[in-house]
């Protein structure tokens, strides 16, 4: 018998808490049951079958029969259970098609806008010495205003085909190893030299790549995993059989969804040079800057631009083929070309059902 390596343990006076913070369970252990605990704990080999309160514990799921391989982890047991416990957003049921994602939504929606809405904006007292600045000038022809002032996220795609040669902008812009940088290089160590157009802790560039291409011209439908440094791709998976939206927590709005990427981290990466898991923080900013790097230059393009957090991390990471490694998926984007919608037409045909 054995200990779930998951738990995570609170003194509440009276009781115990035990947190299964993989699966999202909660227990409280009284004192009989917090003391059995503390002995299997010791010495697992003491469970007995016909024990009562060993045998809750272990149909709770806080003991277990088989041993669980602990993925390796560089930082703090902290950090880990950070990382763990937001895993696979807890779901009772995924959406299995796009009608029933708004009708879940738009009720998610309706449940929240019924509770008080925190403060807009940070309050401004009127006592208070205001410095007016001047009329925002946006220069004429300045394609970084243009892309700033035109990103949108859109959740209504054409689907229509991609050509490779935009792909390749893309990709390069967002996250390849700019050659035009390579001169600024001198002084840096061995390895570390490779420079991005954003920014990364400590110059790792621990964040990487995978591509999901649904419809790019001259490209076979399929996951492939992109080499920044040779500004290459080299296959991973086939095309998922199931919908797109199904494996993005239900939003099938994007299944048409020309081409994707997910941002994935390498943690090994940070541990080597920070030791201290207040580097963890750095991965999440590094996808900030890069999901919005990735955004400024497909809407540059003339692409229109989407993203989210929502996804099953098991099911993603078995697709990319990096299960049981230090390299773990963080975020989503993707980019096509759209009518512009904000929402999908699903949710506005819904929306103007409810009115009527």
């Amino acid at each position: 018998m054995h200990i779930n390596p998951h738990l995570f343990i609170l003194p509440r006076t009276p009781a115990q808490i035990v947190w299964n913070y993989k699966d999202h369970i909660q227990h409280e252990l009284d004192y009989d049951y917090s003391k059995r605990l503390g002995q299997l704990i010791n010495n697992p080999d003491l469970f007995n079958s016909g024990n009562t309160i060993d045998i809750q514990l272990l149909n709770a799921g806080i003991l277990t029969v088989s041993k669980t391989d602990n993925t390796e982890w560089g930082w703090d047991e902290l950090s880990k259970i950070y990382h763990i416990g937001t895993q696979n957003i807890p779901c009772k049921h995924i959406p299995q098609n796009i009608h029933e994602w708004t009708r879940e939504y738009l009720d998610h929606c309706n449940e929240v806008l019924a509770a008080p809405l925190p403060p807009a904006r940070r309050m401004l007292d009127n006592a208070s010495t205001r410095i007016e600045l001047p009329t925002p000038t946006t220069p004429a022809h300045d394609n970084l205003t243009h892309a700033l002032t035109q990103r949108k996220t859109c959740r209504s795609f054409t689907g229509a085909v991609l050509s490779l040669n935009d792909v390749s902008s893309l990709l390069y812009l967002s996250f390849g190893y700019l050659h035009e940088r390579d001169s600024s290089a001198d002084g840096i160590a061995e390895g570390l030299a490779a420079r991005r157009s954003s920014p990364s802790g400590g110059g790792l560039n621990a964040c990487e790549c995978f591509l999901l291409a649904q419809n790019i011209e001259g490209l076979e439908p399929g996951v492939y995993a992109y080499h920044p440094a040779e500004h290459v791709l080299t296959p991973v998976n086939p095309w998922p059989q199931a919908p797109l939206g199904q494996l993005l927590g239900g939003q099938h709005f994007i299944n048409n969804l020309p081409l994707g990427l997910f941002i994935t981290a390498r943690f090994d990466k940070l541990w080597w040079k920070y030791q201290h898991s207040r580097a963890y923080r750095m991965a999440f900013v590094e996808a900030g800057h890069l999901s919005q790097t990735f955004q400024l230059v497909a809407t540059a393009l003339g692409f229109n631009t989407w993203l989210t957090g929502a996804f099953a991390d098991d099911q993603v990471e078995s697709l990319l083929k990096i299960e049981g490694s230090a390299e773990q998926p963080l975020f989503f984007v993707g980019c096509g070309e759209s009518d512009g919608q904000a929402m999908c037409q699903e949710m506005l045909d819904l929306l103007r059902e409810e009115q009527s």
